[in-house]
């Protein structure tokens, strides 16, 4: 017999990485005030009906529960507020989506103006290369909506 090691299925993904941004008529803070709230996603993605959240800060778990009865359960795995920056990553999904790692930032561009940035590297858990263009247009297109109504939020 064999004996056990140390293993993990969470590992940086291959696959696409789509970034959407938005410049935003609103200060930095009060831009990372939304975006930076792990738990509050659902303020700008109209498609969830709800977080549930077990713990706080860096490991804690998320889970978003769509509307279509589909969810994500993620990991915070970085929060930096005085940089407002934050890192997660996939644990489970019901989604096709077989590995996933995000980021969110924001940058002061003075005068009352910031950028609000959302990094997605991720990949399909079904059909390998093949499906990498869809796949990439679908989250290319989920992150641009949901940056799109972070900037509806302040105008």
């Amino acid at each position: 017999m064999q004996a056990l090691k140390p293993d993990t299925l969470i590992r940086n993904p291959q696959g696409c990485q789509v970034v959407s941004q938005v410049d935003i008529a609103a200060d930095a803070a009060s831009v990372w005030n939304i975006v930076g709230n792990f738990a509050g996603f659902a303020v700008f993605i109209p498609a969830l009906s709800h977080i549930e959240m077990t713990g706080s800060g860096v490991r804690s778990i998320r889970k978003k529960f769509f509307k279509d009865n589909n969810f994500v359960i993620e990991q915070l795995n970085s929060h930096d507020d005085p940089a407002m920056t934050m890192t997660w990553s996939l644990i489970h999904t019901s989604l096709n989506i077989g590995n996933l790692w995000a980021a969110m930032e924001v940058r002061d561009l003075g005068n009352g103006q910031s950028r609000a940035i959302w990094t997605i590297q991720g990949e399909p858990c079904e059909g390998g290369s093949d499906a990498l263009p869809a796949f990439q247009t679908f989250l290319q297109g989920f992150a641009d909506g949901a940056m799109n109504n972070v900037r509806n939020l302040f105008n």
